[in-house]
């Protein structure tokens, strides 16, 4: 063993290489025990497997690539994609797993002598892993110094911290050979055991088993024990902040608590009867506090990061606990019937809308008490129809020719060149992305510079040039504060945060601030927006301001101050607008750091509708080129909002254009990460959760389809579809190795993501971003590593993007 663990230090000791070790050949099998899918399944008959780094310290992938024989690459990629097992990789040749403990890695020698590696799979059912059989030329010693290398890897990730100085028995923990591993061809039929969604006699309702849905990270509820058979070493509940002096009690009611595991992905009963209550500490502060006769289970105050989910199909509530020391976990309170729910929801949002708002709850209107309360509940997610699932499959096949491809490979040498981006002396990174409209470039702004950037035909990202400096007509070098496509792109509007009262005009064919444009003498352009939606893609020349009070119209072609006075109306309570965008008939919607929406048909009047305020600040706005959705963005979550009236003596209309009845404001549909995926996410990056401005794809005479976000290193896309139809699975993430500063889908296109990270610009296929599971979140990619790449073979440096220009 000693000269084993030399051997990996050796390994371990070049970080320039990606691969740390390797079996040159060997067979993948997906095995499944207990499964009437079938027992064994081939998935590649000539396989090598390796330990790779990552771009995250003390992160390693076990990787699994297909080998082929010469000719037999090209023949596949001619037909269409197979069925790829779902969680496991990202591409078909290739599989991958982020090296933690749950996979349970262990290995054994067959009676035929064959030796194996086995792990858990753990996007798929009870029982289910995977084996590679190592062929028998691979060397023994090679297999040792590959098991001892994977263990190693595994401490690093587990302790973040070099395995170095890890001692044989701190080892010993991540050795699983008393788990046995059946064969991938057995002599008999296994025993088939009864489908997935069948009643468990076992689960009574103290457990809160959700067994109709599909079981995924979301929804799976453990048996009430202690330690489930699936988790060695489950997540343990943090020690309880103590109650501060109660003013007032809103809530205070029983419950069963459960707390999500990460391992393995769970939430396990902590306490049969708990309970759980809301109270007013004082000066608009609340705080949540969970109790029982066995212990003080939890406290916290109440705030949005909470990210309260109620679902009354399971009589559940779900939400997030932040410990002093920024660790996040993930908690489940049942409760015994609907009503007891409900009684307990409405103290808790009480609390929390009088802490964003500073107002008592009791002064709000019933319909705005009761809009909230609809925006903070699960909404009843039905099973998916077997139409459905055809047509979507349909729709992914339809996606393939847009797909990005990999254009060459080169060696690997050259991916450690383009891998190297230099970063700045002055410390600017990547900080906005201004996708055009017109002529298929992206503009990245960064510090006192702007990289264009070409889309080609392929749905690559290659660089054309760079404007080295932004300065106002006068030379003064600024650093935009938000930038505008303009013209037919032909023009860029910049803001500089020196000067609040006026906007900027870039000639983008020479690369020049060419004009300075004082907007009023007393009131500033805090947001600025086109006349409509593809107005960017005319001669328009006016567009829309607003100031924190104020909306009006600005044309650059005004002597002196380009407001127009006939078009602007001042109001006269604080608003606090926040952001606005446009329809393609010009309606206009403005959101606020309140929370609230207003609607207008036009300019100079009052709003047709205004949605009550939720009190999270509004980030961003988004609008349908039809007016027919309304998407706005908080911090932690998001706000879909249907603006068409389904009802009434304005049926068919727009809120737009006439005002929705004050008893029947919209639904708004909250669209939000799980609490267990923002308990995953936060336990992976040591961030919380803040979105990005959410976006529509967009497109002229295009549906929108997708919505795009971002948070910290996660790209996060929303199926519309899959959210009308209330699915369970909406949402699809892909996470970088870097913090996400800005994205958008190319213009015309619901398939294709540009990205722009700190020091790279990146355009993907949207079919790279994958259903949440624990790998997903917590494997980190970086722009340059292969994609398709047969073992050995890399990325060429037409797939890396240096942003720093």
């Amino acid at each position: 063993m000693f000269m084993l663990r030399n051997v990996s230090k050796y390994l371990f000791g070049d970080s320039s290489k990606e691969s740390i070790i390797e079996l040159p050949q060997g067979q993948l099998y997906l095995v499944r025990p207990l499964s009437v899918k079938g027992y064994s399944e081939l998935i590649f008959k000539d396989a090598a497997a390796s330990i790779r780094r990552t771009g995250q310290e003390f992160q390693y992938q076990l990787v699994i690539q297909r080998a082929y024989e010469e000719g037999e690459r090209e023949l596949l990629e001619e037909e269409e994609d197979p069925d790829n097992v779902e969680g496991a990789g990202f591409e078909k040749d290739e599989r991958t797993f982020l090296l933690d403990e749950a996979l349970r890695l262990r290995t054994d020698v067959r009676s035929t002598g064959e030796q194996v590696f086995a792990w858990n799979d753990l996007s798929g059912d009870e029982g289910d892993l995977w084996e590679f059989v190592c062929d028998s030329s691979v060397q023994a010693s090679t297999i040792a110094s590959f098991e001892l290398v994977a263990v190693q890897c595994q401490y690093e990730r587990k302790f973040r911290k070099s395995h170095t100085n890890a001692t044989e028995q701190d080892l010993k923990q991540f050795y699983f050979e008393e788990e046995p591993i059946p064969d991938a061809s057995p002599v008999s039929s296994p025993r088939v055991r009864s489908p997935v969604n069948s009643p468990s006699p076992e689960l009574g309702r103290s457990s809160f088993s959700l067994d109709q849905p599909p079981a995924t990270i979301d929804t799976m509820v453990s048996k009430p024990s202690p330690q489930p058979e699936s988790s060695k070493n489950p997540t343990t509940a943090p020690e309880s902040r103590p109650q501060p002096e109660a003013r007032e009690v809103l809530s205070h009611e029983k419950a069963e608590l459960h707390l999500f595991d990460f391992e393995s992905g769970a939430f396990i009963l902590q306490d049969s009867e708990v309970t759980a209550s809301v109270s007013e500490i004082g000066n608009w502060k609340y705080w949540l506090h969970i109790t029982s006769e066995k212990r003080e289970w939890l406290g916290q105050p109440v705030v949005p990061d909470i990210n309260p989910v109620f679902n009354f199909e399971y009589l559940s509530f779900i939400f997030n606990h932040y410990t002093e020391d920024g660790s996040a976990y993930s908690w489940l309170l049942r409760f015994k019937d609907q009503e007891t729910e409900e009684r307990f929801q409405q103290g808790l949002m009480q609390a929390l809308w009088e802490h964003l708002n500073q107002v008592k709850w009791a002064k709000s209107k019933d319909e705005e008490r009761d809009y909230v309360l609809e925006a903070f509940q699960d909404l009843t997610m039905e099973d998916e129809k077997a139409g459905e699932e055809e047509e979507e499959e349909e729709e992914d096949d339809d996606d393939e020719e847009d797909r990005p491809r990999a254009k060459s490979y080169e060696s690997e040498e050259d991916d450690k060149e383009d891998d190297q981006i230099p970063k700045e002396a002055d410390g600017n990174v990547n900080s906005q992305l201004a996708v055009g409209y017109k002529h298929d470039r992206s503009f990245v702004v960064r510090g006192s510079k702007i990289g264009v950037f070409k889309h080609t035909d392929d749905n690559h990202l290659e660089f054309s040039t760079n404007i080295s400096k932004v300065e106002t007509p006068k030379g003064k070098l600024f650093s935009p504060k938000k930038v505008m496509l303009h013209m037919e792109d032909r023009d860029m509007i910049l803001q500089n945060p020196d000067n609040p009262n006026s906007l900027y005009r870039m000639d983008l064919e020479r690369g020049q601030v060419v004009d300075e444009w004082k907007i009023h003498d007393d009131i500033p352009v805090d947001i600025f927006a086109p006349e409509k939606k593809y107005s960017q893609m005319t001669g328009e020349q006016t567009f829309l301001g607003l100031s924190r009070n104020a909306l009006y119209r600005v044309d650059p072609r005004l002597s002196g101050n380009k407001l127009v006075d006939s078009e602007w109306k001042q109001y006269t309570s604080k608003n606090d607008f926040s952001a606005a965008a446009t329809t393609e008939k010009g309606y206009i919607a403005v959101a606020s750091n309140k929370g609230d929406i207003r609607m207008f048909d036009r300019l100079g009047i009052n709003a047709k509708t205004a949605l009550p305020q939720i009190g999270d600040p509004i980030i961003g706005v988004d609008v349908s080129a039809d007016g027919r959705w309304v998407l706005a963005t908080t911090r932690t979550y998001l706000l879909l909002i249907d603006a068409l009236q389904s009802e009434g003596k304005n049926e068919g209309k727009l809120g737009f254009e006439k005002a929705f009845p004050k008893d029947a404001k919209p639904q708004p549909r909250r669209l939000a990460l799980t609490p267990s995926h923002v308990a995953q996410f936060q336990h992976e990056t040591k961030n919380p959760i803040s979105f990005t401005p959410a976006r529509f794809n967009a497109g002229v005479e295009s549906e929108e389809t997708n919505i795009i976000t971002a948070s910290g290193p996660f790209i996060i896309t929303w199926s519309l579809k899959k959210v009308l139809a209330g699915r369970k699975d909406p949402y699809s993430i892909k996470r970088y190795s870097e913090e996400v500063k800005a994205d958008n889908f190319r213009f015309g296109s619901d398939k294709n993501v540009i990205v722009a990270l700190p020091n790279e610009v990146d355009m993907v296929s949207r079919r790279a971003l994958r259903r949440p599971t624990r790998e997903s979140i917590a494997m980190p990619t970086r722009i340059g590593t292969p994609k398709r790449a047969t073992r050995g073979s890399y990325l060429s440096r037409n797939e890396i993007v240096n942003s720093p220009y």
